[in-house]
């Protein structure tokens, strides 16, 4: 399974031939290839994926999509998934 994350374009710039930006994942600024998304513009909101915007989307999707992911957070938390949690704990688990 792939997880794109949204971001905000903060940046673009060209590299080495590429389309590239800095784009802000809720104050985590990470550079991105904006190659196959190059309609794109600063204040754009774009799903990313190990690196690479795949396409555009709009500011409430982003904002869904953050808060959505935000709950999945949560809930590996209190059900314990976290490091050290119960999770890590179950029989048949690495130790």
């Amino acid at each position: 399974m792939c997880l794109g994350v949204p971001g905000k374009i903060i940046e673009i710039y060209e590299r080495g031939g590429l389309m590239m930006g800095k784009v802000d994942f809720g104050g985590v600024v990470r550079e991105t290839c904006l190659a196959y998304v190059p309609e794109a513009q600063v204040g754009d909101y774009t799903l990313v994926h190990v690196g690479f915007a795949l396409n555009l989307i709009d500011e409430a999707e982003a904002h869904e999509t953050l808060a959505l992911l935000a709950e999945i957070g949560s809930f590996e938390e209190e059900a314990g998934f976290a490091e050290g949690g119960a999770a890590a704990e179950a029989p048949g688990a690495p130790a």
